[in-house]
């Protein structure tokens, strides 16, 4: 028999005039809540958000699952999700007065002190989501927390140690200015289509300039999308569409770019490059897809700690870019070319790797589950 369950309704208690990136409490506390689309076995459960706090939108997914819940920030209600009337009656008069939690029956007080983390799935990594009190003086602080919340914990090495903190300018300006974040994917567009036609005519140096851009403004629409709550269906087509499609195209024309430098490929070797990258290009995207598919939807990359730590390096765009500065440095674009179809292979033989050895453990009765879900 199917199980029923029922939408959760959510609340933002209390009025605060200050905005986290350009939002009030109650607008931001609504936005978190119809992008989560929370439902609950509990016909009569409730969230309830105390507006005079901040907090990470991965705190309401994880509190809707654990009714009963009384997230507490120097001991004032913070989140609660109660499940009667009178619970809720006596929770939302703590968080309007801004008084300490006073234990009630069956509610199960959670101190944010005490260091709680929780599994964000979407964003590969787990942590202590961040909570704090929002004030004049802690909104810049808060929006610091809440761009990094909006990190994804595993990811590539220029993604997640070179361009944080100008992507953190851009973000906080674009907000400020009321720019969306399609705005931000059009602009990056149109850059990531210049970047290929520079390729094509062997304007490498360029070419790498306006694709810096285009990764850059690539991490900021992300970012501008889930601290401003803005996330949608069709922008996320956009976003991920314009990632999926455009790398097979740069190193196409990468390739093609040589005869301007006069070190155009001979012919077998053109299509022993391309067939490397682009093969293996297609073969990684199969391999990650199979895993998901086939593992209960955990990303091979957080599998084990091994994989996180490999998806920093692994033939993405990113360390491919870095491979072809290099290459650039010393004047040899062509072997550049050359060094990443090596590396996309290499990376191709890890991932099927470790499809196979966890298709070895399930066959063998085993469980294939993420490092980060027991946060071991």
């Amino acid at each position: 028999m199917e199980k029923t369950t029922f939408p959760l309704d959510v609340k933002a208690i209390g009025t605060n005039p200050v905005k986290l990136w350009g939002i009030d409490m109650q607008e931001r506390t609504m936005r978190i809540a119809r992008g989560a689309n929370l439902h609950s076995p509990d016909a009569g459960g409730t969230i309830l958000a105390n507006a005079a706090h901040a907090w990470d939108p991965t705190w309401l997914r994880h509190i809707a699952g654990q009714p009963g819940m009384v997230l507490t920030l120097g001991g004032i209600p913070a989140l609660a999700h109660v499940t009667d009337r009178a619970q809720e009656q006596e929770i939302a008069e703590m968080m309007r007065g801004g008084t300490a939690y006073a234990a009630q029956p069956g509610l199960t007080q959670v101190a944010y002190e005490s260091g709680p983390t929780v599994e964000n799935k979407q964003l590969r990594k787990r942590e202590t989501p961040f909570l704090m009190e929002l004030t004049p003086a802690t909104v810049r602080q808060i929006e610091r927390a809440s761009y990094f919340g909006a990190y994804k914990g595993v990811t590539d090495l220029l993604t997640k140690y070179l361009w944080p903190e100008w992507a953190l300018v851009l973000t906080r300006v674009c907000a400020r200015l009321h720019i969306t974040p399609n705005m931000v994917t059009a602009v990056g567009a149109v850059f990531c289509v210049i970047a290929t036609v520079l390729f094509a005519y062997g304007q490498y140096w360029t070419g790498m300039a306006c694709g810096l851009v285009f990764m850059v403004l690539d991490t900021v629409d992300g970012k501008l999308a889930r601290c401003t709550i803005t996330s949608s269906y069709w922008g996320n087509i956009f976003d991920h569409g314009m990632d999926l499609v455009h790398p097979p195209f740069w190193w196409w024309f990468w390739a093609t770019g040589l005869v301007h430098w006069g070190l155009g490929y001979d012919t077998a070797t053109f299509w022993w490059v391309q067939g490397a990258i682009q093969g293996g290009y297609v073969v990684q995207r199969l391999i990650e897809g199979a895993f998901i598919a086939w593992f209960g939807g955990i990303h091979i990359h957080v599998w084990r700690h091994f994989d996180s730590q490999f998806r920093l390096i692994t033939a993405r765009r990113n360390p491919n870019m870095v491979i072809l500065f290099a290459a650039m440095l010393a004047g040899r674009p062509d072997l550049g070319l050359i060094a990443v179809a090596v590396w996309t292979a290499f990376s191709c033989i890890v991932h099927a790797v470790r499809l196979a050895q966890a298709c070895a453990i399930k066959a063998n009765g085993g469980r294939v589950e993420s490092w980060m879900a027991s946060g071991a």
